[in-house]
C-alpha cells in the first residue's frame, strides 16, 4: 500500500494539520500530536482521503456513516470541506456533546438503535437504497490509506526510527501506519497496544481469524467494538503488526494523568493505551527513538470526570 499512501499524503496536504513531533524527556519518547489534527482525532485523514476520491456523481448524492464519536466527526468536517452533504447515523449511545459536535459540522444525524453494531446496520441500509456512498470507519483501504499518512510524516520527521506504539480498534490507523512504515523503514518495530477490556484485533490475530471477542466497558471508547466479518484491516493487520501490548484501565488511566500533569494536554483514552504499553516497557526502549501516537483528545464527559479524579 506505499503507493497508495504516498499519493493519499499528497492528496489532502491541503486538507489536513502536519502535525508536530515532539520529544517528552519525562516520558523518554516521541509523542506524534494527533489530538492537534483537525476534529481532535487522526480520523480526519481516511475520511478526507476517502470523500477526495469520490466522484462528480457521488459527491452530488452524498455520503453516510455511522459512527458515535471521532469518524462521524471526521466524514462531516471532511464532507463540508468538500461542499457535499452527509448523513451520520448514531446510536442512543452517543454523547450529546458530540451529537451536537457531528451537526455543528454540518452533517445530518440519524439516531438508530441502542447500539453501534444496530446504527451501522441502519446506515448502510440507507446508503445502498438511495445510491449513496457507505464510509467505513476501518473496513475501507481508501480510508486506511488516509491513515497511513501519518507514517509519511513521521518518516520525514524522524527518519532512524526504532518502534512506534499505537492504539488498535478495528485496525485502520496502525495498519495504515504499518503497511507505509514496512516499506521504507522495514527495522521499525509496529507495537500494538489494546487495552485488556477490549483486545478484538488481538484476539483474532491470535485465532488467524476474525472471531467475536467478549467485551468489557473500557476508558479507550475510540478502540471499542466488534470487528466486521471480512474486514480489510484483518490481512493489513498481520502483516503490519510485529507484537501487541495489553494494558488495565487504571494503567490507561494513570498514563492519562501523567500525560495531563506532563504536557498539560487532555487525550482521550485510546492515546492514554498508547501511552500505558510504552511505559510497561520504557527501560527496554531507553536511548531509542521511539513514537508513541497521541490520536485524539476527545473525551466523554464520563472519561473527563475519571481523569480529573471526580
Amino acid at each position: 500500500m506505499k503507493d497508495e499512501i504516498l499519493a493519499a499524503y499528497h492528496r489532502i496536504a491541503p486538507l489536513v494539520r502536519q502535525t508536530p513531533l515532539e520529544h517528552s524527556a519525562e516520558l523518554g519518547a516521541y509523542l506524534k500530536l494527533e489530538h492537534l489534527q483537525h476534529t481532535g482525532s487522526f480520523k480526519f485523514r481516511g475520511a478526507s482521503n476517502k470523500i477526495a476520491l469520490l466522484t462528480g456523481e457521488q459527491a452530488a448524492a452524498g455520503v453516510v456513516t455511522a459512527s458515535n464519536g471521532n469518524h462521524g466527526l471526521g466524514v462531516a468536517a471532511a464532507s463540508r470541506a468538500r461542499g457535499i452533504a452527509a448523513e451520520v447515523f448514531v446510536s442512543s449511545q452517543v454523547s450529546d456533546f458530540k451529537a451536537r459536535r457531528i451537526e455543528e459540522m454540518g452533517a445530518r444525524l440519524h439516531c438508530a438503535g441502542d447500539d453501534p453494531l444496530t446504527a451501522e446496520v441502519a446506515a448502510r441500509r440507507a446508503a445502498g437504497e438511495s445510491g449513496r456512498v457507505f464510509i467505513s470507519p476501518y473496513n475501507d483501504l481508501d480510508v486506511v490509506a488516509g491513515q497511513g499518512t501519518i507514517a509519511v510524516e513521521l518518516h520525514r520527521q524522524l527518519p532512524q526510527l526504532d518502534a512506534v506504539f499505537a492504539a488498535v480498534g478495528g485496525g485502520g490507523l496502525i495498519g495504515g501506519i504499518g503497511e507505509y512504515l514496512k516499506a521504507v523503514s522495514p527495522s521499525t518495530e509496529i507495537v500494538g497496544c489494546w487495552p485488556e477490556n477490549s483486545p478484538v484485533m488481538y484476539r483474532c490475530l491470535q485465532a488467524g481469524s476474525i472471531v467475536e471477542v467478549a467485551e468489557r466497558p473500557t476508558l479507550s471508547e475510540s478502540t471499542a467494538g466488534g470487528l466486521e466479518p471480512g474486514s480489510v484491516t484483518f490481512d493489513v493487520c498481520r502483516r503490519a503488526i510485529d507484537r501487541g501490548v495489553l494494558v488495565s484501565e487504571d494503567e490507561t488511566l494513570r498514563a492519562m494523568r501523567r500525560v495531563l500533569e506532563i504536557e498539560h494536554w487532555v487525550i482521550e483514552g485510546a492515546a492514554g493505551v498508547a501511552v500505558a504499553a510504552f511505559l510497561q516497557e520504557a527501560p527496554r526502549w531507553r536511548g531509542k527513538n521511539v513514537v508513541i501516537v497521541i490520536c485524539g483528545r476527545n473525551v466523554s464527559a464520563e472519561v473527563l470526570n475519571k481523569l480529573c479524579g471526580k
